[in-house]
């Protein structure tokens, strides 16, 4: 058969285009893996590049420590900071060796405000590897600011360059440590102290101490001397018996209930496995017990393996109550009031609550907000979403979509079966307030006359359980209470706090 030869010319010109296009794809593509067209990318986030010393960032181990290196920090408003840093493997599980997107530490010789969450020397590089939605930490921390538990770590999503090496999506947060921009404590008065509720891992140079089967690593002071261990574990110990045998007074004497109630509803809601295990901080400060910073969210909200061990099992499902039974929650929580602490929180940040998982809520706006993002992970970056890189974390779905909608789907079957439980919407009213204004005054007093003289039969059961202050009965002494009270006389303790009509059992 003849050929034409002008057509075969067009044909062999067409291919050489072709070649040299799908060459200079894949040129390109090559050089965005490797760091060199970064800029061609919309800056959405703050990127991170560190460049190791040794060129040895990719396949750092925690047994190497810290690593001399550089690093240059920019900014979405198009700011710099470049400077000396080391560099090491942060965490436990996520170090292990063959999970190969590690978390990092970095520590500057001086303190560095960085992306403007305050100064400080050292910086965590979160990987949240084993959340295949990367938005649990985002959540538990969206929570925590809602609820304004104290020193809630400022964090901000970025993307991390390792020696050229573009790791994909990273939290970048301020660790849990003492500080005047992290946790407010005074370290220096021998009084003040931070630590971690810490189950069975041991580590050389750190400091543990038991108080009623509960085993905690002091954070801070960082080395503490004898004495100062004598001193936090004798402290600790009268706290937790004034808590297992203390009057409420006694209680909130030593405790403070808001930080508490607090923290209890961040991890009832996230259900986090880690909670009687490790991550969990408490702080001592001007002589009472604070609960938090919270702290390391990624195997949470039913992130975790069903097939491995109990705790595992009680985070996956999203019914049941889980906090009341783990650590100091289980001494607390045998006090009524403290349940009705928890309730009045919750009723009053539930319009949050119950926005996370609704459609165009808080996972949703920040899936869309960090869309991009995410998507470099799973593309540029090269990490799958569907692996399964340890027993403890529950088999990922095969999509990012599917998986998402796990989250967003426990999330909401969370919130419905929390607000029946803690019933946040039930009739509430505020202790004192008989006649139900929302004011405590004279007319309260009036009110609990008129129910006494029988004019109010039908409030009376409404108005005495409103107004009883006393357990020896209802009688004249209670109006008279209410009145001493509004003269500053002999005020009633707690009067004014929102309780409800029923009480969990």
């Amino acid at each position: 058969m003849t050929r034409n030869r002008p057509v075969l010319k067009i044909i062999a010109l067409l291919t050489c285009i072709a070649l040299a296009f799908e060459c200079a794809s894949f040129s390109a593509y090559a050089a965005e893996e490797n760091g060199a067209a970064q800029s061609t990318w919309e800056l959405s986030v703050p990127q991170i590049r560190i460049t190791t010393a040794q060129g040895n960032g990719v396949t750092l181990q925690k047994e190497d420590d810290y690593q001399d290196a550089s690093i240059t920090i920019t900014g979405t408003d198009g700011s710099v900071l470049t400077d000396n840093c080391t560099v090491k493997v942060r965490g436990n599980t996520t170090a292990l060796s063959w999970v190969e997107k590690k978390s990092f530490n970095f520590k500057f010789a001086k303190k560095k405000d960085v992306l403007g969450m305050g100064k400080g020397k050292k910086w965590a590089l979160v990987a949240n590897t084993f959340d295949p939605t990367l938005l649990r930490n985002i959540t538990a921390f969206g929570i925590a600011r809602e609820l304004n538990i104290p020193y809630t770590s400022e964090y901000r999503v970025v993307e991390l360059w390792m020696d050229n090496s573009f790791r994909g999506c990273y939290l970048l947060f301020e660790p849990v440590q003492e500080g005047t921009d992290r946790v407010n404590i005074n370290i220096d008065n021998g009084k003040d102290f931070l630590m971690e509720y810490e189950a069975r891992r041991e580590e050389e140079d750190k400091s543990y101490f038991t108080v009623e089967n509960l085993r905690f690593l002091i954070s801070e002071p960082e080395e503490p001397d004898d004495e100062e261990i004598e001193y936090i574990q004798t402290t600790m110990e009268s706290v937790i018996s004034t808590m297992k045998n203390g009057s409420r007074e006694d209680i909130e004497a030593v405790v403070d209930i808001d930080s508490f109630a607090k923290f209890y509803l961040l991890n009832e809601y996230m259900k986090t496995y880690d909670l009687d295990m490790s991550s969990v901080y408490f702080y001592f400060k001007d002589g009472k017990l604070y609960a938090g910073p919270p702290w390391d969210y990624d195997l949470s909200s039913g992130n975790a393996a069903p097939d491995t061990y109990y705790r595992a099992m009680a985070t996956l499902s999203p019914q049941d109550a889980f906090v009341d039974s783990r650590i100091i929650y289980k001494v607390l929580c045998k006090n009524t009031w403290f349940y009705e602490r928890v309730r009045a929180v919750y009723r009053e940040h539930y319009t949050f609550m119950s926005q996370i998982a609704a459609d165009g809520g808080f996972l949703d706006t920040m899936r869309t907000q960090y869309n991009d993002v995410i998507n470099r992970n799973y593309g540029e970056a090269g990490w799958r979403v569907s692996r399964h890189w340890i027993n403890i974390q529950r088999i990922p779905e095969s999509t990012y979509g599917k998986n998402y909608t796990y989250l967003k789907d426990w999330c909401a079957a969370r919130n419905e079966w929390m607000t029946g439980y803690y019933r946040p919407l039930d009739d509430a009213f505020i202790y004192g307030d008989a006649n139900g204004d929302g004011v405590i005054n004279v007319n309260d007093v009036t009110e609990m006359q008129r129910v006494l003289a029988e004019f109010e039969v039908e409030k009376a059961p409404e108005v005495r359980f409103r107004t009883n202050f006393f357990s020896t009965g209802y009688t004249i002494s209670n109006a008279t209470a209410l009145q001493r009270h509004l003269g500053e006389i002999a005020p009633i303790p707690y009067l004014g706090e929102t309780r409800f009509y029923e009480t969990l059992k």
